[in-house]
């Protein structure tokens, strides 16, 4: 530890020459002193920072606006009734069509269409026929009648060989005779010869009424349905 006296200056001399260790080391802090002085930075105020020449401000943020929405698909709700089931055309194994109630019938040879009754009861079919005579030709026997065309009021003038006659039992009714021949009766596809007897129909809804002697083994009948195999066909002769 260094210690250091107080003197006054102009008195350097006044310094006994014993203290010359002393004054030398006085000498020696003095000059540290000076160096430290000379080496320590000297403390200034804080510095402003000059603001640069060119500033260029952020470019301006344009404000954009969202496109108005635009109908890409439209749903309309539609109430559709429903079909209905798909109904059969044929049945059983032997795949036989199926007829309605009522049903077209072409009748040959006169060529006619005629909306016909579909009746299983019936044994034989029958036709409405008019102004019906027996006559003899050669020996043999045949049945001159006119068949009226429902649809155009057209008259048919038809003779055929008698097959024979039937006694038909009417109920609530006399009986009747009734004369019997044999023509082709045809309802969709299928086309049969068979025995057709003549009679008076004009009280009836239909002029032609088909029984078992057509269907059986031909087709069968569901009693609900109509018009199932022709809607309207051509009215022409053939």
């Amino acid at each position: 530890m260094i210690f250091v006296g107080r003197f006054l200056p102009g008195s350097m001399s006044e310094i006994p020459a014993s203290n010359s260790l002393s004054k030398s080391l006085l000498s020696l802090v003095a000059s540290c002193l000076v160096s430290s002085c000379a080496l320590m930075p000297q403390l200034t105020g804080p510095t402003e920072c000059s603001p640069p020449d060119d500033i260029i401000p952020p470019p301006a943020i344009e404000q954009q606006s969202c496109p108005a929405p635009q109908v890409i698909e439209r749903v309309v709700t539609k109430i559709v009734a429903a079909e209905p089931l798909p109904q059969a055309t044929t049945a059983g194994k032997l795949h036989l069509p199926i007829v309605g109630a009522v049903e077209w019938a072409k009748i040959q040879p006169a060529g006619l269409w005629l909306e016909s009754r579909i009746d299983t009861g019936a044994d034989t079919t029958s036709i409405h026929a008019e102004d019906i005579q027996l006559v003899e030709k050669d020996g043999k026997r045949y049945v001159r009648f006119v068949l009226v065309d429902a649809a155009t009021g057209s008259t048919h003038q038809q003779e055929l060989r008698l097959r024979r006659r039937v006694l038909i039992k009417q109920s609530g009714g006399a009986d009747e005779r009734r004369y019997v021949v044999r023509m082709w009766v045809m309802v969709g596809a299928i086309r049969s010869k068979i025995d057709v007897n003549l009679s008076d129909r004009t009280d009836f809804e239909y002029p032609l009424l088909i029984g078992r002697n057509f269907l059986m083994d031909n087709m069968i009948v569901d009693v609900s349905r109509h018009h199932t195999l022709v809607v309207r066909p051509d009215i022409k002769s053939d």
